[in-house]
């Protein structure tokens, strides 16, 4: 079941993903939201996508992977950053 709130685009598939990585949405959001984080460009078949590597209020540092569909952010994946995306 689709869960859009507006900005972000949820459903069962790309939370049960980010789930399987030990997150949740809700820290993906905050991890978009990061006044400090640092945003590039991914190569990824047709659709064009972005990482962005930032941290949650609480200080978790997320890698996030997302697309922007329309005017929602699909979040692709959420994980924690490999050594050397810090």
């Amino acid at each position: 079941m689709a869960q859009v709130d507006g900005q972000y685009d949820w459903d069962d598939e790309n939370i049960e993903h980010i789930a399987r990585h030990g997150l949740e949405s809700w820290q993906a959001e905050e991890c978009l939201s990061d006044p400090k984080r640092y945003t590039y460009a991914a190569a990824s078949g047709s659709e064009r996508r972005k990482v962005t590597i930032g941290s949650t209020t609480d200080g978790l540092i997320l890698t996030v992977v997302y697309a922007a569909r329309g005017t929602q952010t699909r979040v692709v994946t959420a994980r924690r950053p490999t050594r050397w995306e810090l």
